[in-house]
């Protein structure tokens, strides 16, 4: 059973992708698990300060590369990417100060 299936997971606007929030601030600063599943993007965004990324389990991609369970990302203020899961899903911890901007509107539900 996987360990983190018991917990209150946030379904987001953009389907196949679950946040779980460990801590949050008015600054937008936050401490989220990032479930994404297998090819699915989380949206385009900016950061507004430095986020760090450790993947858990499966993977990501962005434009800057590859990341496989147990690899640490570092991204710098004002950067920005579009992380997409890999074909075995993906499952994040994220540490984003000040904040993202999200750069993409959901997408429409039909």
């Amino acid at each position: 059973m996987d360990a983190y299936t018991h917990l209150p997971w946030k379904e987001t606007a953009w389907p196949g992708v679950r946040l779980h929030f460990l801590e949050s601030h008015v600054d937008g600063s936050a401490r989220v698990l990032i479930a994404m599943e297998p090819g699915v993007g989380y949206p385009p965004h900016r950061h507004r300060g430095v986020e760090e990324v450790f993947v858990i389990r499966g993977s990501y991609r962005d434009a800057a590369g590859s990341y496989a369970a147990g690899s640490f990302q570092r991204n710098a203020p004002g950067t920005a990417h579009h992380p997409v899961a890999g074909e075995d899903g993906a499952l994040l911890l994220a540490w984003a100060e000040g904040g993202i901007e999200i750069l993409a509107e959901p997408p429409t539900s039909r």
